[in-house]
This record gives structure tokens, C-alpha cells and sequence, in this order.
């Protein structure tokens, strides 16, 4: 085929693998899955759930064209020290938390790696306060644990 850059003929498979294999490269989702940056880069270090201690709680104002203010922590997580911005669910659910409490948090769904919804910044949520159910403590069925 006059004018191909592609090398054809009966030898060419290798060629065209390593081409192809090179070309790769190129795409953004291959780059990132080859050099882990996914892992590297996420302090939760690949895993669904993390353990934290809550340092203080704060209000994060939320995106146009809402208005509120969205009840968060920040929480340093014990595995690696990283302090990350965990939103709180649920009507008063920020009352059944304290300084010092050890929470589990998880990701918040939305885009993978970025925030969710109104909430800028904020990649994760509050499921269980000192190994009690967040979703349990607001319904009344258990109490929350002082540790």
C-alpha cells in the first residue's frame, strides 16, 4: 500500500504491536492505570474505607446555584497521617460527632478522584462514629459510644 505509514506485509505482527503498544501511551486513562498514579495520588491508597480521627468540624459553603452550608470534618487518617474533608450526612448528624471521635470514612460516589455535587473539594463521607453507624445514631436505634 503506497502511502501507509503502517509497516504491512508477511514479518510485520512485532512492528505493529510495538506501535500500537507505543501509541498507547497517548491516552490519558493508560497513562494514569500503567504508572499507578490513581494509587499514588489518593490518600485513602486504593482502599474503599478508611479510619480516622475527627481534628475539628467545619461548614463548607456550597456551589452555585445552591445555598447552604454543608456540615464537614477533617479527619487525619491513621494509616498514613493525611487529613482529608469528610461530609457528614444526615439532619443534625454533625451533633453526634466530637473532636477526637474516631470515624470511618468512605468515598462519596460522584466523578472517581473528584468531588461530588455542591460540595468543592470534598471527596468523602462519615459512615461510622467510634465503630457505631452514623445511619443507626440518627434513627435512634443505638446510642453513640464515649470513648
Amino acid at each position: 500500500m503506497p502511502g501507509s505509514k503502517s509497516p504491512n506485509g508477511l514479518y510485520a505482527a512485532r512492528k505493529l504491536k510495538q506501535k500500537r503498544k507505543k501509541f498507547r501511551w497517548s491516552d490519558i486513562y493508560y497513562r494514569k492505570k500503567m504508572l499507578g498514579l490513581d494509587i499514588k495520588t489518593d490518600p485513602l491508597e486504593g482502599a474503599p474505607m478508611a479510619r480516622g480521627i475527627v481534628l475539628e468540624k467545619v461548614g463548607i459553603e456550597s456551589r452555585q446555584p445552591n445555598s447552604a452550608v454543608r456540615k464537614c470534618v477533617r479527619v487525619q487518617l491513621l494509616k498514613n497521617g493525611k487529613v482529608v474533608t469528610a461530609f457528614v450526612p444526615g439532619d443534625g448528624g454533625l451533633n453526634y460527632i466530637d473532636e477526637h471521635d474516631e470515624v470511618i470514612i468512605e468515598g462519596i460516589g460522584g466523578p472517581e478522584g473528584k468531588a461530588y455535587g455542591d460540595l468543592p473539594g470534598v471527596r468523602y463521607k462519615v459512615i461510622k462514629v467510634n465503630g457505631v453507624s452514623l445511619k443507626a445514631i440518627l434513627e435512634g436505634k443505638k446510642q453513640k459510644p464515649m470513648r
